[in-house]
């Protein structure tokens, strides 16, 4: 049991017993009273919370827009390209045997685009790409 817990039941015990002896005339009075007390806990717990996830969104902010990636390295890359050269032959095959020649296009476009997503999304961006500070928080600058 936590030590709050512990208080908060303290007061609720504290609370029954000066029921018992004022009595029932005082039980609303009483029961804000607790009421108040626990709103009082619940808006504590809330406001370091709340504070909390503000000073970890700085931090971020702090440290840039996107955090650099560990996977982003030679080896992904050069990974990536041997596995899609590795199915770009049965893909091939397959769009070659039902589309003929524009369906062996339309595999290879394919292909081309899968590997022009991961260059870009591993590569750094010429003239003010990642970690340049180009846009902020997600958002275009003017």
């Amino acid at each position: 049991m936590d030590a709050r817990d512990a208080d908060l039941k303290k007061e609720l015990n504290a609370t029954l017993q000066a029921r018992r002896e004022l009595g029932e005339e005082y039980e609303p009075a009483l029961v804000e009273s607790f009421l108040e007390k626990v709103d009082q806990r619940i808006e504590g717990v809330v406001d370091r919370r709340v504070r909390r996830q503000l000073a970890e969104q700085q931090m971020v902010v702090a440290r840039g827009a996107r955090s650099p990636k560990p996977t982003d390295s030679w080896a992904e890359r050069f990974g990536f390209g041997i596995v899609s050269l590795v199915l770009a032959i049965p893909l091939s095959a397959i769009g070659a045997y039902y589309g003929h020649l524009p369906g062996l296009f339309v595999t290879w476009a394919g292909i081309a685009g899968v590997n022009a997503v991961q260059a870009a999304r591993t590569t750094p961006r010429p003239f003010g790409g990642r970690g340049s500070g180009s846009s902020r928080n997600g958002e275009w600058q003017d």
